[in-house]
C-alpha cells in the first residue's frame, strides 16, 4: 500500500467464515442466573439465539455484496492503511463531506444516508443539497486493518482524515460524526479550521465551560437532569470504557478468539444505547447486528479498534477540543442517546448556529433514524456552500 488512491473490493476468504462457523458451533456459554435477563450483561438466551442464527442462517456474502454496491478505496496516510467508501454526486458543484464512524460500529452503520445526501434527487431531495461523500474507516478499524504503531489516537486520526480529504483535491468539505465520530469530528473543527465549512454532530462530551465558577446554575432543571444522567452512566454504563481505556490487549485476547464472546461484548452496547426499549431488534436486525460484529471479526480489528480507547485516553482526546471551535457548528440531539451534553455548555465550546432535538433515536443515529439524520444534514449545510 502507498499513497496512491486505488481501488478496494471487500472479499472476505471462504476460509474464514468456515473458521467461525466452526468455532461457533464449539461455544461454551457460562451460567447465567435464571430470570435475569440482561441485567448481569447479556442475556444467555438471546447471545444462543443470535450465534445459532449466525452459524446456520446468517449470510454474509450478501452482506458483502451489499457493500460493494458503494466504490471503496484505500490509500495509505501517516504509515498507516486507510480505507474509504468514496461515494461522488452527479452534481459538481456538490459540497464534500466526511462520515465518521464510532465504536462498536463501522462504515457499515452509514449505508443508509450515503446515498440519500450524494444523490438527494433520487430520495425525494433537491440537488442543492448534493454531497460528495467520503466514509472512512477509522485507522485500526476493519477494512482499514489494524494499527501497528502506537499513538493512533482521536487527534491523529483528525489529521489524517483531513490530508485524505486534501488528496482527493477537497479544499472545502464539512464532517459529520457520532460517538468517536462526533470527538473526531470537532477535533477536525480545532484542527482544520480553514477547509472546514461546518462541522456536524450528534454527540458531544458535557464538559462545563471553563472558568466558571458554578456552571451548574447556567442549565435548565432539564439540562441538570441530562448532568445527573452523565453521572449515573459513568457509574453503572462505562465499566468497558475503564477496561478498553486501561487494558485492551487483556481484553483483546478474548473477543479476538471467541465470535459468541465478540458478539456479546458488541450487542450489549446496541441493545444499550439505541432507542429501542429494551428490544434490539426493533431496532436492527440480526443480519445488521451480526454484519457489524462480522466486519471486526473477518478484519482482526476488534483489539485495535479498542485500542484506541487506551491511545486516546494517553493523548488526553477522549473530550472537547482545548481551544473554542468556531467554525459553524450543527448539533442533532438524539433522546436516547447514552448522555446529553447541555446546550450552555456546548455553545461555551462551539460556534453553535443548529441545534435540534430530535423525536426518536438512540446513539446510532445513522442507523436508527437515517431520514432524521440526513434532512438535519441537509438543512444545516444548505447555506453553508
Amino acid at each position: 500500500m502507498s499513497e496512491a488512491i486505488e481501488p478496494f473490493e471487500i472479499q472476505i476468504s471462504q476460509d474464514v467464515l468456515d473458521d467461525v462457523a466452526e468455532r461457533l458451533s464449539r461455544t461454551r456459554l457460562p451460567d447465567q442466573i435464571q430470570g435475569s435477563g440482561w441485567d448481569y450483561g447479556t442475556d444467555r438466551a438471546y447471545l444462543q439465539e443470535l450465534c445459532e442464527y449466525w452459524r446456520t442462517k446468517f449470510d454474509w456474502r450478501a452482506q458483502e455484496s451489499r457493500l460493494n454496491r458503494f466504490d471503496h478505496f484505500r490509500t495509505q496516510v501517516d504509515g498507516q492503511n486507510l480505507h474509504f467508501i468514496h461515494a461522488p454526486s452527479k452534481h459538481e458543484d456538490a459540497l464534500p463531506i466526511l462520515l465518521i464512524h464510532g465504536w462498536p460500529g463501522s462504515i457499515f452503520e452509514f449505508s443508509k444516508v450515503i446515498e440519500p445526501l450524494s444523490d438527494p434527487e433520487a430520495f425525494g431531495g433537491s440537488a442543492r443539497d448534493a454531497f460528495h461523500v467520503v466514509c472512512p474507516s477509522i485507522p485500526g478499524y476493519a477494512f482499514s486493518g489494524p494499527t501497528t504503531q502506537p499513538g493512533w489516537n482521536a487527534g491523529r486520526v483528525a489529521d489524517a482524515f483531513a490530508a485524505l480529504m486534501a488528496r482527493l483535491g477537497y479544499s472545502c468539505y464539512g464532517a459529520q460524526g457520532g460517538d468517536w465520530g462526533g470527538i473526531i469530528t470537532a477535533l477536525l473543527g480545532e484542527r482544520d479550521p480553514d477547509h472546514l465549512a461546518g462541522i456536524h454532530m450528534n454527540l458531544a462530551i458535557p464538559v462545563p465551560p471553563a472558568g466558571v465558577a458554578n456552571p451548574m446554575e447556567m442549565l435548565t432543571p432539564e439540562e441538570a437532569a441530562d448532568v445527573a444522567a452523565f453521572g449515573q452512566f459513568q457509574k453503572d454504563g462505562m465499566g468497558y470504557f475503564q477496561l478498553q481505556s486501561t487494558r485492551p490487549q487483556t481484553l483483546g485476547y478474548a473477543l479476538n478468539d471467541s465470535p459468541a464472546g465478540l458478539a456479546a461484548w458488541l450487542v450489549e452496547k446496541f441493545r444499550a444505547w439505541s432507542d429501542c426499549d429494551g428490544d434490539v431488534e426493533s431496532r436492527f436486525s440480526k443480519d445488521d447486528l451480526l454484519t457489524t460484529i462480522m466486519i471486526y471479526w473477518a478484519t482482526g480489528t476488534i483489539n485495535s479498534s479498542i485500542r484506541f480507547y487506551c491511545e486516546s485516553a494517553r493523548a488526553g482526546s477522549l473530550g472537547v477540543p482545548a481551544d473554542r471551535v468556531d467554525v459553524p457548528t450543527a448539533f442533532a440531539v438524539f433522546p436516547r442517546e447514552v448522555f446529553i451534553a447541555p446546550r450552555p455548555w456546548v455553545e461555551s465550546r462551539f460556534n453553535v448556529l443548529r441545534w435540534t432535538e430530535m423525536a426518536s433515536g438512540g446513539h446510532f443515529a445513522a442507523f436508527e433514524e437515517p431520514e432524521l439524520l440526513v434532512e438535519d444534514v441537509r438543512a444545516f449545510f444548505r447555506d453553508l456552500r
